[in-house]
């Protein structure tokens, strides 16, 4: 009769042990930030590069009112509990506001209810906007090992609802924190606005659409801004890099000098895109000219859509003459 008690007691126990372990692993955040075990907290440094140059991007390329620029960055480090934006899914008034217009007050109120609801955001960074299409802007940020992700937001200005970022960037891998890394940006549509180029007027996507990666050929459309139909691949619009500041022996971070890159060693970087020459319809057919009873000639013109630029395909003739027999002739 002992012998059944004690089993019976032990195997309680195990129960009771299996019962707790399972209930805190289902406790725990999903995603791969559950499984960071580096230390609690790490700072970087994050530098955004702008490499929109008309050399990269000659297609409508923004010269003025306004010119080609880079709207401040918005950035949150959180855990897998929170999303800014999801490509394919829906922005939300925060992001479209951003997006559209550069407000940010109500994506930082999203930022902040999210941080209270369910304790996901750890901090909110943001870095000065670049008053041209190159250039550099720099901040620092904190992540923490239960909120290891970063994401971030740019407004392509000017633009419809254009955007450029990352989402959900683990810096964590496993025990350690990455000590740098750089991502490729790329444009993106917030899918609020309907608009085809960079100076298109307000125009609301009813229903609203998905957020969705604007690549050379997609949307599928010449007067798309960034429809380059002889690329397989946009150029990187821009570029971020992340390094882990290191600490000095009294365990504060070490300051980052922030170095603005000049112009001339951040366009050595950029590509050369193609731009072919773009022509319109050619216009009806001019009265034919010349004396009665003998041939005569008629004329008609087409004018350019779009000049060439870096080597691409140059401009066909204008305008084309045949032979006709002349109207009205007495």
């Amino acid at each position: 009769m002992e012998n059944l008690m004690f089993v019976y007691c032990s195997c309680k126990v195990i129960w009771t042990l299996l019962v707790t372990i399972l209930g805190y692993a289902s406790s725990l955040p999903l995603g791969d930030d559950s499984i960071c075990t580096a230390e609690e907290l790490a700072k970087y440094s994050i530098i955004f590069t702008g490499k929109w140059s008309q050399t990269a991007f000659p297609k409508q390329y923004p010269l003025y009112r306004p010119p080609a620029q880079w709207s401040s960055m918005l950035g949150v480090t959180h855990s897998s509990d929170y999303s800014m934006w999801k490509k394919n899914e829906y922005a939300s008034n925060g992001v479209r506001d951003f997006a559209e217009k550069g407000e940010a007050w109500v994506l930082m109120k999203e930022i902040e209810e999210a941080g209270e609801k369910i304790q996901s955001v750890h901090g909110i960074f943001s870095a000065p906007a670049i008053s041209s299409g190159t250039g550099q802007t720099s901040t620092e940020l904190q992540v923490h090992s239960r909120h290891p992700l970063v994401s971030f937001v740019v407004r392509i200005v000017p633009s419809p609802d254009w955007f450029v970022g990352i989402v959900s960037l683990n810096l964590c891998k496993g025990d350690h924190w990455v000590d740098e890394i750089s991502v490729d940006l790329f444009p993106y549509d917030a899918g609020t606005d309907s608009g085809f180029t960079f100076s298109s007027p307000n125009f609301a996507t009813i229903p609203q659409d998905t957020v969705t990666e604007i690549t050379c050929s997609s949307p599928s459309h010449p007067a798309n801004s960034f429809y380059y139909p002889k690329l397989k691949i946009l150029p990187p619009i821009a570029q971020v890099t992340m390094v882990k500041l290191k600490k000095n022996q009294l365990g504060l971070p070490i300051p980052h000098l922030n170095q603005p890159a000049k112009s001339n060693e951040i366009l050595d970087t950029f590509s050369e895109t193609p731009l072919d020459c773009e022509v319109s319809q050619w216009s009806s057919w001019g009265l034919c000219r010349g004396p009665c009873r003998q041939q005569g000639t008629k004329i008609r013109t087409r004018f350019v859509l779009l000049h060439p630029a870096n080597n691409g395909t140059p401009c066909p003739n204008l305008d084309e003459e045949t032979r006709c027999e002349p109207d009205n002739c007495v």
